[in-house]
Order: C-alpha cells, then sequence, then structure tokens
C-alpha cells in the first residue's frame, strides 16, 4: 500500500508510563504491564478492546505474556522493530498501518526496561555473548581499537561534524542546558527541580573526547506505553486524538549500527533526511509548520545533526540556529519540553512519544501555547524512524 493512504488515518489515544527510575525494584515483565495498563486507561478502553502489540526486537517481554497478565485475550497483529531507539516511532508506523489496514483496532507500542540496575547500554559491547551474527562480526572490527561503547562510537562522528562546521563543545553544552531547564518544571523528570548552566556543563568529566558525561544521556528503570486506534475511534476516547499526519523510517546508504563511517561525509545523518523526505511528502508540512520537536537527544550532537537533516537549518548551521534561542524555553521551536532524555529518561524515545502527544492534547507541564504540530524522532546514528503528531480537525 502507498505510504499515503495511512497519513490521518490513525491516531495516540492514551500514553500510560511507570515512574522513572534508578531501580525500578521489579521485573521488566512487570514495568511493561503498568505502563500498558496505563495507557489502556488514560484511553478509557478495557483491556479486551486490546488486539494489536508492537515493541522492540530488543525487548524483553513477550507480547502474548503481556496480554494474558492484563486480560487482553485474543490478538490479530503483532510485531518487534529492529535496531534499538530507532525503532521509538517505527512501533507507531507499525500500529498505524494496522489500524489503517483493519488488521487491527487498538494496538498498544511499549518499551520497557531496567536499563540502569539490569543490562546498561553504555557499558558497550565487551560482555556480549560470543554469538556469531552479522552485528557481532561488525562490532568486532572495532573492539581492537577501544570502540566499545555508544559514547565512543558517537564521538567519531562528532569530532568530524566539529572540524567540518566549527562547533564547539559550547555549542554542544547549550543543548544540554535546554533539556534540563524543561526537566527541571517536570515533575516525573528524574532531573526534576535540578537545572544546569553552560559552566556546568563545561565543568563535566570528559566521557569520551569530545563528549563530556553532560553530553550523554542517563540511564534509566521504567516502562512507556501508547495506545493507537483510528481517528475516528479516538473522537469517542477520553482524550481528543494526536492525530498521525506522517509517519516513516529510513535507512541510509552505507548504514551501519552507529558505525556508518565508511560513507563520503560522516558529519550527518542521512536515514534521519531520508525519513524527513517522507515526512513533508505524506503530511503536506514544512519545517516552519512545526510548533515542537521532540528530537531524540541520546548525545548532544546528534541533535544539532537531526536540525539540519531535518531542514530547520541549512547543514553546519545548527550551533548558530541553537545559540539563537529557536529551541529553548520561549523560543519559536522549542526541544524536548519534557526534558528529553538528557533530562526526564532514558526510555528509548517513547517517553519523547509521550511528550508529543501531550502537546497536541495541551496537557504538557511545560505546554507550548498554540502547538498544533509536533514531530517526534527515533534513535540515531541507526536506522531510524520519525512522525509528526496534529491536533484533530
Amino acid at each position: 500500500m502507498s505510504a499515503m493512504t495511512i497519513a490521518s488515518r490513525a491516531a495516540i489515544a492514551g500514553i500510560g508510563a511507570t515512574e522513572f527510575s534508578k531501580e525500578s525494584g521489579r521485573s521488566e515483565l512487570r514495568l511493561a504491564v503498568e505502563a500498558c495498563l496505563d495507557a489502556i486507561e488514560d484511553a478509557g478502553i478495557s483491556p479486551s478492546d486490546v488486539d494489536g502489540m508492537v515493541t522492540y526486537s530488543s525487548d524483553t517481554n513477550p507480547d502474548i505474556d503481556i496480554a494474558r497478565a492484563l486480560g487482553i485475550g485474543e490478538l490479530t497483529f503483532f510485531s518487534r522493530v529492529h535496531f534499538g531507539g530507532g525503532a521509538a516511532t517505527a512501533t507507531i508506523l507499525q500500529a498505524a498501518m494496522a489500524v489503517a489496514t483493519g488488521v487491527a483496532t487498538h494496538v498498544l507500542c511499549y518499551r520497557a526496561f531496567n536499563e540502569r540496575s539490569g543490562s546498561r547500554f553504555g557499558s558497550g559491547v565487551q560482555n556480549r555473548p560470543n554469538i556469531p551474527t552479522a552485528e557481532n562480526a561488525q562490532f568486532a572490527w572495532y573492539a581492537p581499537f577501544g570502540l566499545l561503547t555508544p559514547a565512543q562510537w558517537v564521538a567519531m562522528f562528532t569530532r568530524r561534524y566539529m572540524h567540518q562546521y566549527g562547533a564547539t563543545s559550547e555549542d554542544l553544552g547549550r543543548v544540554a542546558v535546554v533539556a534540563r531547564d524543561f526537566a527541571a518544571t517536570n515533575p516525573r523528570a528524574w532531573f526534576y527541580g535540578k537545572p544546569i548552566s553552560l559552566e556546568d556543563h563545561q565543568a563535566s568529566r570528559w566521557i569520551t573526547e569530545p563528549l563530556r558525561l553532560l553530553d550523554c544521556c542517563q540511564e534509566s528503570d521504567g516502562g512507556q506505553a501508547i495506545l493507537v486506534t483510528s481517528v475516528e475511534r479516538a473522537r469517542d476516547l477520553a482524550h481528543p486524538p494526536a492525530v498521525i499526519r506522517a509517519v516513516a523510517q529510513g535507512s541510509g546508504d552505507k548504514q551501519d549500527m552507529m558505525t556508518s563511517y565508511y560513507r563520503d561525509n560522516i558529519a550527518g545523518l542521512p536515514e534521519m533526511g531520508l525519513v524527513a523526505r517522507q515526512l513533508w511528502g505524506m503530511s503536506g508540512l514544512v519545517p516552519t509548520d512545526i510548533d515542537v520537536a521532540i528530537l531524540y537527544d541520546a548525545f548532544t550532537p546528534f541533535v544539532l545533526m537531526q536540525l539540519e537533516d531535518l531542514g530547520f537549518c541549512p547543514q553546519g548551521e545548527a550551533k548558530d540556529y541553537i545559540a539563537e534561542g529557536h529551541i529553548g524555553r520561549g523560543g519559536d521551536m522549542p526541544i524536548n519540553t519534557h526534558g528529553g532524555q538528557l533530562g526526564e529518561a532514558y526510555i528509548h524515545g517513547m517517553n519523547g512519544v509521550a511528550e508529543g502527544t501531550r502537546q497536541v492534547r495541551g496537557t504538557s507541564v511545560n505546554q507550548v501555547e498554540g502547538s498544533e504540530h509536533v514531530m517526534v524522532t527515533s534513535g540515531t546514528g541507526v536506522p531510524t524512524s520519525a512522525m509528526i503528531l496534529g491536533v484533530d480537525g
């Protein structure tokens, strides 16, 4: 089917989450069940109304176990999306396609993990089981040279970007300052009440040059769930629909998993550019129509690259766009009004989907007045996805 046929055919009708912490004290399955039940209750439906489920390939919670625990009953659609955080809005794409084609009526998208108290992604790949997969074989080329962790992989792109466009550590730090400013007024955020200054960023320790501690997202325990249904059904539910105006996936030329070093230019994110072209084409919108952007901020430099590849500013000019105040409180396109993964929690981008929904509903704790169109992006440096949410009507 043409991607155009899913534009504005589905909507987010429910959002649910656990608390975000560093030690949940319960299983990942329980976190997933709690978040899913919360989303169902938020939408005002019953578990038995759900007939579809989507999650990440890296999630440890089988959909059938969650369905059994919640009393969902029969499922007519279930799916998983690969590439870590790149799956965040891709789960919404899967759900929207299922709803638009009549394969399912109410689809739960979820992500739950103990990423701080359990398996910590930031620690890298050195302790992976020696299983002969293509992905492990790829990482084996980099491991002897000390490139073991996501921060080390991203540092390579960042150094090239800084060299090519003259960006500095202070330019990266302004992204972190904005995130923490919004987190400081969000009671759900881990860093609630804890803003930082640019001086704080510059004083934070090196993780792997040129990335400092405050350039890197936190590690979190928690769960987040999103319920997707048709726009027509959503109108009869508990909240105004957050209409999915456009949603797309993209994998670029010479794409690797966070190590796409063999492209002609590594100072950008061409996979996000591919996604952007689909979003603008599907929605009929242009960058100046976006009121709020929820940009995946596992690492600050990739926020700058996203602003450029999504078309909000020319290549190499994100540092100036940010310095002019566009993305902060009171700017013309605030980003990550929940605090992002730098400030609220790292739930693999799914908490960003929830914040995009709140902005469209008008219920964010950092609500942007007149927020009609919100962009939400997913993991960067990997095959990725993004979407545009809009108000109904």
